[in-house]
Protein backbone atom coordinates (compact mmCIF):
# COMPACT_ATOMS: atom_id res chain seq x y z
CA UNK A 1 0.00 0.00 0.00
CA UNK A 2 1.59 3.65 -0.81
CA UNK A 3 2.25 6.06 1.98
CA UNK A 4 0.93 8.63 -0.38
CA UNK A 5 -1.81 10.69 1.02
CA UNK A 6 -4.96 11.60 -1.56
CA UNK A 7 -6.83 13.96 0.54
CA UNK A 8 -5.31 16.00 4.05
CA UNK A 9 -7.69 17.13 6.27
CA UNK A 10 -7.88 19.63 9.64
CA UNK A 11 -9.50 16.55 12.09
CA UNK A 12 -7.24 15.90 14.48
CA UNK A 13 -6.94 14.24 17.88
CA UNK A 14 -5.81 13.51 21.59
CA UNK A 15 -5.13 10.42 23.29
CA UNK A 16 -7.58 9.94 26.31
CA UNK A 17 -7.52 7.72 29.55
CA UNK A 18 -8.40 4.78 27.92
CA UNK A 19 -9.64 6.16 24.70
CA UNK A 20 -9.12 8.85 22.12
CA UNK A 21 -10.80 12.24 21.70
CA UNK A 22 -11.08 13.29 17.43
CA UNK A 23 -11.87 16.97 16.57
CA UNK A 24 -13.09 17.97 13.21
CA UNK A 25 -14.32 21.43 11.99
CA UNK A 26 -17.90 21.33 13.46
CA UNK A 27 -17.82 18.65 16.34
CA UNK A 28 -15.51 16.67 18.53
CA UNK A 29 -16.12 13.11 19.58
CA UNK A 30 -14.69 10.95 22.27
CA UNK A 31 -14.41 7.08 22.36
CA UNK A 32 -13.63 5.72 25.67
CA UNK A 33 -13.35 1.89 26.98
CA UNK A 34 -14.96 1.71 30.30
CA UNK A 35 -14.07 -1.11 32.37
CA UNK A 36 -16.71 -4.08 31.04
CA UNK A 37 -14.90 -3.62 27.90
CA UNK A 38 -17.59 -1.59 26.12
CA UNK A 39 -16.84 1.68 24.24
CA UNK A 40 -18.34 4.96 25.66
CA UNK A 41 -18.93 7.47 22.90
CA UNK A 42 -19.44 10.91 23.36
CA UNK A 43 -19.91 14.04 20.79
CA UNK A 44 -20.09 17.48 21.19
CA UNK A 45 -20.72 20.59 19.02
CA UNK A 46 -17.68 23.16 19.26
CA UNK A 47 -18.26 26.84 19.04
CA UNK A 48 -17.02 29.06 16.40
CA UNK A 49 -13.27 30.62 17.24
CA UNK A 50 -13.04 35.00 16.88
CA UNK A 51 -11.65 36.16 13.79
CA UNK A 52 -8.80 36.37 15.33
CA UNK A 53 -8.15 32.81 14.34
CA UNK A 54 -7.73 33.57 10.64
CA UNK A 55 -4.66 35.98 11.48
CA UNK A 56 -1.16 34.49 10.81
CA UNK A 57 0.92 33.77 14.35
CA UNK A 58 -1.83 34.95 16.19
CA UNK A 59 -4.47 32.18 14.92
CA UNK A 60 -1.67 29.50 16.49
CA UNK A 61 -2.43 31.28 19.58
CA UNK A 62 -6.17 31.30 19.60
CA UNK A 63 -6.33 27.14 18.35
CA UNK A 64 -3.76 26.38 20.99
CA UNK A 65 -6.44 27.86 23.96
CA UNK A 66 -9.01 25.94 22.06
CA UNK A 67 -7.74 22.93 21.88
CA UNK A 68 -6.44 22.71 25.22
CA UNK A 69 -9.79 23.52 26.64
CA UNK A 70 -11.77 20.73 24.59
CA UNK A 71 -8.63 18.29 25.40
CA UNK A 72 -8.75 18.75 29.17
CA UNK A 73 -12.95 18.46 29.40
CA UNK A 74 -12.14 15.83 27.33
CA UNK A 75 -9.37 14.16 29.17
CA UNK A 76 -11.47 14.25 32.40
CA UNK A 77 -14.53 13.28 31.09
CA UNK A 78 -12.70 9.80 30.19
CA UNK A 79 -10.92 9.44 33.62
CA UNK A 80 -14.21 9.57 34.43
CA UNK A 81 -15.96 6.62 32.17
CA UNK A 82 -12.83 4.53 32.64
CA UNK A 83 -12.29 5.12 36.22
CA UNK A 84 -15.93 5.30 37.58
CA UNK A 85 -15.16 3.95 41.13
CA UNK A 86 -11.44 6.03 41.55
CA UNK A 87 -13.21 9.37 40.01
CA UNK A 88 -16.85 10.09 39.93
CA UNK A 89 -18.44 13.08 40.17
CA UNK A 90 -22.14 14.32 39.40
CA UNK A 91 -24.73 12.44 37.17
CA UNK A 92 -23.56 11.13 33.52
CA UNK A 93 -24.18 12.96 30.75
CA UNK A 94 -26.56 11.05 27.73
CA UNK A 95 -23.90 8.86 26.45
CA UNK A 96 -24.26 5.74 23.36
CA UNK A 97 -23.45 2.08 24.60
CA UNK A 98 -20.70 0.84 22.16
CA UNK A 99 -20.16 -3.06 22.90
CA UNK A 100 -17.07 -4.41 21.75
CA UNK A 101 -15.08 -7.61 21.48
CA UNK A 102 -12.29 -6.79 22.72
CA UNK A 103 -12.13 -5.71 26.10
CA UNK A 104 -8.98 -3.35 27.38
CA UNK A 105 -7.81 -2.50 31.09
CA UNK A 106 -8.51 0.63 32.58
CA UNK A 107 -6.34 3.27 34.45
CA UNK A 108 -5.71 2.33 37.65
CA UNK A 109 -5.47 5.70 39.70
CA UNK A 110 -5.79 9.21 39.55
CA UNK A 111 -2.14 9.98 39.20
CA UNK A 112 -2.03 8.69 35.78
CA UNK A 113 -4.94 11.34 34.96
CA UNK A 114 -2.46 14.34 36.69
CA UNK A 115 0.60 12.78 34.90
CA UNK A 116 -1.49 13.32 31.06
CA UNK A 117 -2.99 16.90 32.05
CA UNK A 118 0.36 18.07 32.88
CA UNK A 119 1.59 16.10 29.65
CA UNK A 120 -1.46 17.67 27.69
CA UNK A 121 -0.09 21.29 28.96
CA UNK A 122 3.25 20.36 27.65
CA UNK A 123 2.22 19.00 23.92
CA UNK A 124 -1.22 21.21 23.29
CA UNK A 125 -2.63 17.81 23.57
CA UNK A 126 -0.06 14.63 25.26
CA UNK A 127 0.58 14.06 23.80
CA UNK A 128 1.01 13.98 21.77
CA UNK A 129 -2.68 14.86 20.27
CA UNK A 130 -3.02 16.25 16.07
CA UNK A 131 -4.02 19.78 16.10
CA UNK A 132 -7.16 20.98 14.34
CA UNK A 133 -6.31 23.46 10.86
CA UNK A 134 -9.06 25.92 12.34
CA UNK A 135 -9.36 27.43 8.70
CA UNK A 136 -12.86 26.58 8.46
CA UNK A 137 -13.64 27.76 12.47
CA UNK A 138 -15.79 30.78 11.67
CA UNK A 139 -18.47 28.78 10.42
CA UNK A 140 -21.64 28.12 12.24
CA UNK A 141 -20.57 25.13 14.50
CA UNK A 142 -24.05 22.88 13.62
CA UNK A 143 -23.86 19.36 13.02
CA UNK A 144 -25.35 18.03 9.73
CA UNK A 145 -28.09 15.59 9.69
CA UNK A 146 -26.06 12.18 9.02
CA UNK A 147 -27.28 9.11 7.95
CA UNK A 148 -27.10 6.04 10.22
CA UNK A 149 -23.48 4.59 9.92
CA UNK A 150 -24.36 0.97 11.38
CA UNK A 151 -22.90 -0.27 7.59
CA UNK A 152 -19.91 1.43 8.59
CA UNK A 153 -19.27 0.67 12.46
CA UNK A 154 -16.39 -1.85 13.89
CA UNK A 155 -17.22 -4.91 14.38
CA UNK A 156 -19.76 -5.83 17.22
CA UNK A 157 -20.14 -2.14 17.82
CA UNK A 158 -24.02 -0.71 17.58
CA UNK A 159 -24.29 3.01 17.46
CA UNK A 160 -27.85 3.92 18.65
CA UNK A 161 -28.41 7.69 18.62
CA UNK A 162 -26.04 10.94 18.23
CA UNK A 163 -25.81 12.57 21.96
CA UNK A 164 -23.86 15.73 23.45
CA UNK A 165 -21.56 15.72 26.11
CA UNK A 166 -22.20 19.00 28.39
CA UNK A 167 -19.22 20.19 30.91
CA UNK A 168 -18.39 17.63 33.13
CA UNK A 169 -19.96 18.62 37.11
CA UNK A 170 -17.58 18.96 39.70
CA UNK A 171 -14.23 18.62 37.56
CA UNK A 172 -13.55 22.78 37.08
CA UNK A 173 -11.36 22.66 40.24
CA UNK A 174 -9.12 19.81 39.27
CA UNK A 175 -9.13 21.16 35.36
CA UNK A 176 -8.15 24.67 37.10
CA UNK A 177 -5.46 23.08 39.53
CA UNK A 178 -3.83 20.88 36.54
CA UNK A 179 -3.68 23.66 34.13
CA UNK A 180 -1.45 25.67 36.93
CA UNK A 181 0.58 22.73 37.82
CA UNK A 182 0.95 21.67 34.44
CA UNK A 183 2.23 25.39 33.38
CA UNK A 184 4.30 25.83 36.73
CA UNK A 185 6.14 22.49 35.93
CA UNK A 186 6.72 23.69 31.85
CA UNK A 187 8.20 27.25 33.62
CA UNK A 188 10.36 25.16 35.86
CA UNK A 189 12.05 22.69 33.52
CA UNK A 190 11.94 24.56 30.41
CA UNK A 191 12.68 28.44 31.26
CA UNK A 192 14.42 28.52 35.17
CA UNK A 193 16.08 25.41 34.52
CA UNK A 194 18.14 26.06 31.65
CA UNK A 195 18.90 29.66 32.48
CA UNK A 196 19.96 28.90 35.59
CA UNK A 197 22.58 26.18 34.78
CA UNK A 198 23.48 28.37 32.10
CA UNK A 199 24.34 30.87 34.54
CA UNK A 200 26.44 28.14 36.72
CA UNK A 201 28.31 27.69 33.82
CA UNK A 202 28.72 31.72 33.67
CA UNK A 203 30.73 30.93 37.08
CA UNK A 204 32.48 28.00 36.12
CA UNK A 205 33.77 29.25 32.97
CA UNK A 206 34.10 33.18 33.02
CA UNK A 207 34.38 33.51 29.00
CA UNK A 208 30.85 32.07 27.95
CA UNK A 209 29.57 35.32 30.20
CA UNK A 210 29.26 38.53 28.87
CA UNK A 211 27.29 41.31 26.83
CA UNK A 212 26.72 41.59 23.01
CA UNK A 213 25.15 39.56 20.39
CA UNK A 214 27.77 36.70 20.41
CA UNK A 215 27.03 36.23 24.14
CA UNK A 216 23.21 35.72 23.01
CA UNK A 217 23.45 33.61 20.83
CA UNK A 218 26.11 30.78 22.85
CA UNK A 219 23.30 31.18 25.52
CA UNK A 220 19.98 30.52 23.82
CA UNK A 221 21.79 27.89 21.47
CA UNK A 222 23.17 26.18 24.81
CA UNK A 223 20.10 27.04 26.87
CA UNK A 224 17.90 25.64 23.82
CA UNK A 225 19.92 22.09 23.67
CA UNK A 226 18.99 21.37 27.46
CA UNK A 227 15.39 22.27 26.84
CA UNK A 228 15.42 19.95 24.09
CA UNK A 229 17.51 17.17 26.41
CA UNK A 230 14.80 17.71 28.88
CA UNK A 231 11.88 17.60 27.22
CA UNK A 232 13.49 14.19 25.58
CA UNK A 233 14.19 13.11 28.88
CA UNK A 234 10.96 13.52 30.36
CA UNK A 235 9.04 11.90 27.67
CA UNK A 236 11.36 8.72 27.62
CA UNK A 237 10.67 8.75 31.74
CA UNK A 238 6.91 8.77 31.58
CA UNK A 239 7.01 6.68 29.07
CA UNK A 240 8.18 3.89 31.21
CA UNK A 241 4.71 4.62 33.01
CA UNK A 242 2.22 2.18 32.33
CA UNK A 243 -0.84 3.56 31.95
CA UNK A 244 0.93 6.64 30.21
CA UNK A 245 2.35 4.12 28.11
CA UNK A 246 -1.31 2.57 26.75
CA UNK A 247 -2.48 6.35 26.46
CA UNK A 248 0.91 6.65 24.33
CA UNK A 249 -0.79 3.47 22.22
CA UNK A 250 -4.01 5.28 22.00
CA UNK A 251 -1.89 8.08 20.42
CA UNK A 252 -0.50 5.73 17.92
CA UNK A 253 -4.09 4.65 17.04
CA UNK A 254 -5.35 8.17 16.54
CA UNK A 255 -2.63 8.75 14.23
CA UNK A 256 -2.80 5.45 12.13
CA UNK A 257 -6.75 6.46 11.83
CA UNK A 258 -6.00 9.62 10.46
CA UNK A 259 -3.54 8.23 7.84
CA UNK A 260 -6.62 5.91 7.02
CA UNK A 261 -8.77 8.47 6.50
CA UNK A 262 -6.48 10.50 4.60
CA UNK A 263 -5.34 7.92 2.21
CA UNK A 264 -9.40 7.07 1.07
CA UNK A 265 -9.01 3.77 2.40
CA UNK A 266 -12.26 1.60 4.13
CA UNK A 267 -12.27 2.75 7.88
CA UNK A 268 -11.41 -0.74 9.29
CA UNK A 269 -9.53 -2.05 11.84
CA UNK A 270 -7.26 -4.21 9.36
CA UNK A 271 -6.67 -0.97 7.36
CA UNK A 272 -5.95 1.40 10.50
CA UNK A 273 -3.12 -1.27 11.62
CA UNK A 274 -0.95 -1.26 8.50
CA UNK A 275 -0.62 2.52 9.03
CA UNK A 276 2.25 4.48 10.28
CA UNK A 277 1.87 5.88 13.75
CA UNK A 278 4.36 9.13 12.47
CA UNK A 279 2.22 11.87 11.59
CA UNK A 280 3.29 15.31 10.52
CA UNK A 281 0.28 17.43 12.37
CA UNK A 282 1.24 15.79 15.83
CA UNK A 283 0.83 18.26 18.94
CA UNK A 284 4.79 16.74 19.77
CA UNK A 285 5.62 17.80 16.52
CA UNK A 286 4.44 21.35 17.64
CA UNK A 287 6.16 21.28 21.22
CA UNK A 288 9.62 20.51 19.53
CA UNK A 289 9.25 22.91 16.71
CA UNK A 290 8.32 25.13 19.41
CA UNK A 291 11.54 24.51 21.20
CA UNK A 292 13.11 25.39 18.36
CA UNK A 293 11.56 28.28 17.31
CA UNK A 294 12.24 29.58 21.25
CA UNK A 295 15.88 29.07 20.38
CA UNK A 296 15.83 31.72 17.42
CA UNK A 297 13.66 34.67 19.14
CA UNK A 298 15.75 34.23 22.61
CA UNK A 299 18.73 35.07 20.96
CA UNK A 300 17.38 38.53 20.49
CA UNK A 301 17.29 38.57 24.47
CA UNK A 302 20.77 40.32 25.67
CA UNK A 303 22.52 37.06 27.50
CA UNK A 304 23.32 39.90 30.89
CA UNK A 305 20.10 41.88 31.18
CA UNK A 306 21.24 42.44 34.69
CA UNK A 307 24.49 42.10 36.61
CA UNK A 308 23.28 39.99 39.48
CA UNK A 309 23.14 36.35 38.27
CA UNK A 310 19.71 35.48 40.02
CA UNK A 311 17.75 38.58 38.90
CA UNK A 312 19.02 37.83 35.17
CA UNK A 313 17.77 34.54 35.44
CA UNK A 314 14.28 35.84 36.30
CA UNK A 315 14.25 38.65 33.81
CA UNK A 316 15.73 36.33 31.35
CA UNK A 317 12.43 34.07 32.09
CA UNK A 318 10.30 36.78 32.66
CA UNK A 319 11.13 38.25 28.68
CA UNK A 320 10.87 34.84 27.03
CA UNK A 321 7.51 33.94 28.94
CA UNK A 322 6.31 37.39 27.10
CA UNK A 323 8.09 35.82 23.75
CA UNK A 324 5.57 33.02 24.45
CA UNK A 325 2.49 33.59 22.05
CA UNK A 326 5.06 34.53 19.49
CA UNK A 327 7.01 31.46 19.94
CA UNK A 328 4.31 29.66 19.91
CA UNK A 329 2.53 31.09 16.81
CA UNK A 330 5.12 30.45 14.49
CA UNK A 331 5.62 27.04 15.64
CA UNK A 332 1.72 26.44 14.87
CA UNK A 333 2.20 28.01 10.98
CA UNK A 334 5.28 25.66 11.02
CA UNK A 335 3.35 22.61 11.73
CA UNK A 336 0.33 23.77 9.58
CA UNK A 337 2.58 24.46 6.74
CA UNK A 338 3.84 20.86 7.54
CA UNK A 339 0.54 19.33 7.10
CA UNK A 340 -0.48 20.92 4.09
CA UNK A 341 2.51 20.32 1.98
CA UNK A 342 4.85 17.61 1.11
CA UNK A 343 8.25 18.71 0.14
CA UNK A 344 11.65 18.36 1.10
CA UNK A 345 11.80 21.69 3.22
CA UNK A 346 8.12 20.44 5.09
CA UNK A 347 9.89 17.12 6.04
CA UNK A 348 13.04 18.75 7.34
CA UNK A 349 11.07 20.62 10.08
CA UNK A 350 8.92 17.88 10.88
CA UNK A 351 11.42 15.27 11.32
CA UNK A 352 12.60 16.35 15.13
CA UNK A 353 8.63 15.75 15.92
CA UNK A 354 8.36 12.45 14.21
CA UNK A 355 11.62 11.37 15.89
CA UNK A 356 10.27 12.25 19.03
CA UNK A 357 6.88 10.29 18.04
CA UNK A 358 9.01 7.20 18.50
CA UNK A 359 8.77 7.67 22.50
CA UNK A 360 5.26 9.61 22.25
CA UNK A 361 3.21 7.19 20.09
CA UNK A 362 3.28 3.07 20.81
CA UNK A 363 1.63 0.14 18.40
CA UNK A 364 -2.09 -0.22 19.29
CA UNK A 365 -3.42 -3.17 19.88
CA UNK A 366 -6.85 -4.14 17.83
CA UNK A 367 -9.40 -2.73 20.84
CA UNK A 368 -7.87 1.05 20.48
CA UNK A 369 -7.91 0.91 17.04
CA UNK A 370 -11.88 0.58 17.45
CA UNK A 371 -11.79 3.39 19.44
CA UNK A 372 -10.11 5.72 17.46
CA UNK A 373 -12.57 4.32 14.35
CA UNK A 374 -16.02 4.94 16.36
CA UNK A 375 -14.46 8.47 17.03
CA UNK A 376 -13.08 9.98 13.73
CA UNK A 377 -16.19 8.99 11.94
CA UNK A 378 -18.41 11.33 14.15
CA UNK A 379 -16.33 14.43 13.17
CA UNK A 380 -15.61 13.68 9.30
CA UNK A 381 -18.17 16.30 8.08
CA UNK A 382 -20.55 15.36 4.80
CA UNK A 383 -19.34 18.70 3.07
CA UNK A 384 -15.52 17.83 3.17
CA UNK A 385 -15.21 21.28 5.09
CA UNK A 386 -11.79 19.33 6.65
CA UNK A 387 -10.33 19.18 3.19
CA UNK A 388 -7.09 21.48 3.39
CA UNK A 389 -4.22 22.27 1.32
Amino acid sequence: MSDKCTIKTSIGGQALIEGIMMRGPKVSAMAVRRPDGSICLEKSELKPLPRASKIPVLRGVVSFVSSLAVGYRSLMRSAEIAMPDELKEGGDPAEEDIPSEEPADAAETVAEVAENTADAAETEVTGAGTPSDEENADETAQTAARPDEEKNAPAGAENKSEKSYGKVPGMTAIMIVSVVLALGLSIVLFKVIPESVYQLLCRIFPGIDGDGWGYSLLRSAITGIMKIMILIGYMAAVSLMKDIRRTFMYHGAEHKTIFCYEKGEELTVENVRIQKRFHPRCGTSFLILSVLVSIFFTMFIPAKLVDNGALNVIARTGVSLLLLPLIMGFGYELIRLAGRHDNLFTRIISAPGVWLQHITTKEPDDGMIECAIAAVREVIPDDGSDRIG
